[in-house]
């Protein structure tokens, strides 16, 4: 063995690996896997978890199958948390917040634990601030429906977008300039923007991004309160049970 390879440090065991539900959408999953490496603590390439991703793009749209107008996403997914399990994944994240409502579905399938973002975010809220009397929900039609983050939350008034104002927020995500096309600057920002200020003047203390696309905005700077990001709530969580911390 040369110098070299006597130096380089040993490979670490690390406690779980981790599969990543992707595809939904694309980008936000690698945005949710950069947040995992973020998150983990590490001062070598040993130090990181161990990732498979299953960046699936045959997925059907969840929210379309929540309101009766496309094919249910469960069977595909079960498709991808079979891959995932039969990597050697030990815990499962999916960084779609709609996906959640097929939440128990999908836990059916398979043995292997899959975090579930929607109540990690709700107790993180409730930890984070205790004293919240009301938050904003930015999300698809599909989570506000399904009252997802309504039922997780307890002790905290939801306000969430009116029926005009959720166009909007659908067009900023599923429109032809949307988000989802790769549209992360102009009318989908802007748009997004109008609606937080509404959901502030009726008295929203912080913002909850309910859907991992609108992540993908650079907003932090223009929003007078709190943003509230599950993904990486959910990355948070994954690294620190990966490493057996909870």
């Amino acid at each position: 063995m040369n110098n070299c390879e006597e130096q380089l440090p040993k490979v670490k065991a690390h406690d779980k690996t981790v599969g990543i539900l992707g595809g939904v959408g694309s980008e936000s999953t690698a945005r949710f896997f950069l947040k995992l490496i973020k998150n983990t603590p590490a001062k070598t390439d040993q130090d990181h978890l161990r990732i498979f991703i299953d960046n699936n793009p045959n997925i059907p749209d969840r929210t379309q199958a929540i309101l009766g107008l496309g094919v249910s996403p469960v069977e595909e997914a079960n498709k991808s948390i079979e891959v995932l399990e039969n990597a050697g994944a030990e815990i499962i994240a999916i960084p779609c917040n709609t996906m959640h409502y097929f939440y128990p579905e999908l836990q059916a399938s398979t043995k292997v634990p899959i975090i579930n973002m929607i109540t990690e975010t709700a107790s993180y809220i409730q930890k984070a601030f205790p004293d919240m009397k009301k938050i904003g929900l930015l999300a698809t039609t599909g989570t506000i429906m399904t009252r997802l983050y309504h039922d997780a939350i307890n002790g905290i008034e939801l306000i969430t977008p009116n029926e005009e104002l959720q166009e909007k927020v659908m067009n900023s995500i599923y429109g032809e300039e949307g988000i989802k096309a790769g549209y992360t600057e102009g009318h989908p920002r802007d748009d997004i923007l109008e609606v937080i200020e509404v959901l502030i003047e009726k008295g929203a203390e912080a913002i909850i991004l309910g859907c991992t696309e609108l992540t993908l905005l650079s907003l932090k700077e223009d929003v007078p309160v709190p943003l509230v990001d599950p993904s990486l709530v959910l990355a948070e969580v994954v690294v620190k049970k990966a490493r057996l911390q909870i």
